[in-house]
């Protein structure tokens, strides 16, 4: 069975730090794009960031600019999200998601495979 397996997230201060980890179960992450999407209490699920299948490019929301950065790591099949200078408006549910395109983008109803959700909560 094909899995994505989100872990990191908790409760951190404004301007802390987290790094989430997408890891797959069933299959290789190679080959997949990856993306990030978060979806807070009444509002719509949005493109966070995302990176090609070969991990030379990346795309981030104009929110995240230069404080997310996203890496993988093939030989770990895994994706990471590091946030830094986090925001009370960063608190949301995090997921990561796998679809079979050269680059990646932010159109989420285009990826098959999605993981459980992790929640980030940015508060004082």
């Amino acid at each position: 069975q094909l899995q994505l397996v989100e872990s990191g997230g908790g409760l951190v201060q404004p301007g802390g730090s987290l790094r989430l980890s997408c890891a797959a179960s069933g299959f290789t992450l190679n080959g997949y794009a990856i993306g990030w999407f978060r979806q807070a209490p009444g509002k719509p699920r949005e493109g966070v960031s995302c990176i090609s299948e070969s991990g030379g490019t990346t795309f981030y929301a104009d929110s995240v600019k230069g404080r997310f950065t996203i890496s993988r790591n093939n030989a770990k099949n895994t994706v990471y999200l590091q946030m830094n200078s986090l925001k009370p408006e960063d608190t949301a549910a995090y997921y990561c998601a796998a679809g079979r395109f050269r680059l990646c983008h932010f159109l989420d109803d285009r990826y098959p495979y999605w993981g459980q959700g992790n929640q980030v909560t940015v508060s004082s």
